[in-house]
């Protein structure tokens, strides 16, 4: 929970179902392997599911679990102290 990229990723998921495109263009600067690892961790935790849509063409979206969506108070709590924070 405490690597860099983790806290951006969460509240890009935080809408819903996300395609993995969705989560790289709501966080920029982050790079797609970072991106990928992080999801890894977060599904291992227990926090993140992945899903993988069959059909033309494939996709494969990110949503939070029950778990994840009781971080959802702390996340956002997190996000607005951030947005306080002077330049």
């Amino acid at each position: 929970m405490g690597k860099r990229w983790t806290l951006p990723i969460l509240a890009a998921l935080m809408h819903g179902p996300t395609r993995f495109s969705d989560v790289a263009r709501a966080v920029p600067g982050l790079s797609e392997r970072v991106m990928s690892e992080r999801l890894q961790e977060l599904c291992e935790a227990g926090l993140v599911e992945r899903h993988v849509a069959v059909g033309p063409p494939v996709s494969t979206y990110y949503q939070l679990t029950a778990l994840g969506e009781h971080l959802r108070p702390a996340v956002e709590s997190l996000l607005e102290a951030a947005a306080a924070l002077p330049d």
